[in-house]
């Protein structure tokens, strides 16, 4: 299968990332950001195209897609406005407060990492890897030298991805009641040092 790696969303894709975000994600989020209707049509919302790498195959379909948090934005983290237009006022505030609990921090010492997911039928032939090597890339050209992510404890597989990549596991953060909305119970900070590209 061959793979290309894109810096940021084309507009064509936008509707097929949402997707993939929320089947990577729905399990975490479908209390909060649910139902599916509702969440996709949030996630076409707020995606930011120029806050992600994607990955595709020769026909152009969407692979898998990683995206990254900075000072200014988010890949998928929007605002209480967006949440208020699609949920309702009620809605959008309670949901707010749900999700500000989860931590929407920005590290400014390192590079952080908001969403790495691959679609189902692409799994185990190197997308994740991919993904991780052109955000290595873009964390290196915006002069980092380290690189950030979370993963919850129900996660295995991915953790597993992200050791072998390198990443070691810094802290752990129990979630206390909130894993009963969330279905998670702690949240793992790994972080992966960048060693400057050869050449």
């Amino acid at each position: 299968m061959g793979v290309s790696v894109l810096k940021g969303l084309p507009e064509p894709l936008r509707q097929q990332a949402a997707r993939l975000y929320w089947i990577a994600f729905g399990e975490k989020l479908g209390r909060v950001l649910g139902p599916d209707q509702k969440a996709l049509a949030f996630f076409v919302r707020v995606i930011r195209a120029d806050h992600c790498v994607v990955a595709v195959d020769a026909a152009g379909a969407l692979l898998g897609l990683g995206g990254f948090k900075s000072p200014e934005a988010s890949f998928a983290g929007g605002s209480w406005a967006d949440l208020k237009a699609i949920y309702g006022n009620w809605g959008g505030l309670w949901r707010g407060w749900v999700l500000w609990a989860l931590n929407r921090e920005v590290d400014n010492d390192r590079f952080l990492l908001d969403g790495i997911c691959v679609a189902p039928s692409a799994r185990g032939q190197g997308v994740g890897t991919a993904l991780l090597a052109a955000l290595y890339q873009e964390a290196r050209l915006r002069g980092y030298q380290s690189v950030r992510l979370d993963v919850v404890d129900t996660n295995q597989r991915a953790r597993a991805l992200y050791e072998r990549e390198g990443f070691i596991a810094t802290r752990t953060d129990q979630l206390g009641p909130l894993k009963y909305i969330f279905g998670f119970a702690s949240s793992t900070t790994m972080v992966r040092p960048l060693l400057p590209t050869p050449g």
